[in-house]
């Protein structure tokens, strides 16, 4: 992807994020970054699993642009999407997870959003593609145009 404004994006990350995601990492990760990730559990020391539904699919937004990118859990329980995030170490969606209409996944299996957010990278597994994302990535709030 090509150099933008503010490294892989037009602008800087949003400043009001969702579960008390660090400011500086988000934006460090999102938009100067190609390779790498939060640390691995870090989603965890969010307010993430105290504050998300546990009952209905929650929806992940851009932190840049608060586009609609990731709906979990669907076609598995709140439980199994927490195993697999556990086990991975960062939140992981499915194909019928991704809202492909702003994501894209590159010949690398790096993960971006359509303005050029890193999201993370596409691991493969036994159940297929798993989409091992970074919570910094997807902690936006809603546009306008998302609400």
């Amino acid at each position: 992807m090509a150099q933008k404004a503010h490294g892989s994006s037009d602008k800087p990350a949003m400043k009001n994020l969702r579960w008390n995601v660090d400011y500086q990492t988000t934006d460090r990760v999102c938009n100067f970054n190609r390779h790498y990730a939060e640390y691995s559990g870090y989603w965890k020391t969010t307010d993430f699993l105290k504050t998300v539904s546990k009952s209905e699919p929650t929806k992940f937004y851009d932190p840049v642009t608060g586009k609609h990118l990731f709906t979990a859990p669907i076609g598995r329980t709140w439980d199994d999407f927490i195993k697999e995030s556990e086990s991975h170490g960062w939140p992981s969606f499915r194909d019928e997870e991704v809202n492909w209409d702003n994501v894209r996944c590159l010949r690398d299996g790096e993960c971006v959003s359509i303005t050029g957010t890193h999201l993370g990278h596409n691991l493969p597994d036994r159940k297929g593609n798993r989409y091992c994302i970074n919570l910094v990535s997807v902690a936006g709030t809603p546009s306008e145009d998302e609400k």
